[in-house]
């Protein structure tokens, strides 16, 4: 099983810019983190589409998701940069489709783009976003998906879904990756998400790094991948870890080995404090990444 490593950079949504008042100096270092990963042997860094901070919103810098990846991307040169994940509630899919697709070129194809359902409620009531009921929010994520995935390889989309409808948009240039960039879903529902994962995705996410329910999940794609026809083995199968900074090499590298051992091939790395101080990002760089080359 070939494993690669992402990860997160500090965007200020879980409070972690909150020690650096001047908002150019909390871009720069996160900027910084993201200079530091590019220079390997990590495959990517990844940011969260939030505007408002967790675990509760308060007066604090969060940066926007889609205009950061653009940034990020132009102030790297090697590495993948992606959302984990997009919330399918704040772009009409035509729009993130036509958006992505910029970035995709932006990064010379180094975008991995996200898609989710969205769940931070309060965050869409407060920008002005209408909280549909859950069956509703799935039925519009399953044609965002369908939507973004015509945008990417087709030159005269149609759709006439109940959500969301498209007629001919033009989208060029489509993006640098063929066939089309790579589209990333997150969430682990069984009936929805993990069946679009199957039919459409080129990695997932799911797990927030429990072994027990990441095998769980895996288990239910790999039984969707059967039902279409889909190579399980040509899906990337991130979990997100959060480390913590008491954790010793051995217990950090334990867990892991575990999300591996479940099934997962990609882990997402958070770091406490990165934007601070770099060493645990370079010491896991330098003493446990290369030991799954």
């Amino acid at each position: 099983m070939t494993v690669r490593f992402g990860v997160f950079v500090p965007q200020g949504w879980r409070m972690d810019l909150t020690e650096i008042t001047d908002p150019v100096e909390q871009f720069e270092a996160m900027t910084a983190v993201a200079k530091t990963a590019d220079a390997g042997p990590w495959d990517s860094i990844w940011v969260y589409d939030h505007f408002h901070t967790t675990p509760e919103p308060t007066v604090n810098t969060t940066f926007e998701a889609w205009t950061i990846t653009a940034t990020l991307a132009r102030d790297t040169s090697r590495i993948n940069v992606g959302q984990m994940v997009g919330c399918n509630g704040y772009r009409h899919p035509a729009l993130y489709a036509k958006m992505a697709s910029t970035v995709d070129v932006a990064s010379h194809g180094r975008l991995y783009a996200g898609l989710g359902a969205g769940w931070y409620e309060h965050e869409w009531k407060a920008y002005g976003y209408e909280w549909p009921e859950l069956k509703d929010r799935m039925g519009a994520f399953r044609e965002a998906v369908e939507i973004v995935t015509k945008m990417w390889t087709e030159d005269a989309p149609v759709l006439n879904g109940k959500y969301y409808s498209i007629d001919k948009p033009i989208n060029e240039p489509k993006g640098v990756r063929r066939p089309h960039p790579s589209f990333w879903i997150g969430g682990g529902g069984e009936n929805v998400t993990l069946k679009l994962v199957a039919k459409y995705a080129d990695g997932a996410n799911f797990g927030n790094g429990n072994p027990g329910v990441i095998r769980e999940k895996l288990a239910i794609l790999r039984r969707h991948c059967d039902t279409v026809g889909r190579d399980y083995a040509t899906i990337a199968k991130s979990t997100s870890v959060n480390v913590d900074l008491a954790w010793s090499r051995t217990e950090l590298q334990s867990r892991i080995d575990a999300v591996l051992e479940a099934g997962a091939d990609y882990p997402i790395l958070y770091f406490p404090r990165v934007a601070y101080d770099h060493t645990p990002l370079l010491s896991f760089a330098a003493d446990i990444i290369p030991q799954y080359s």
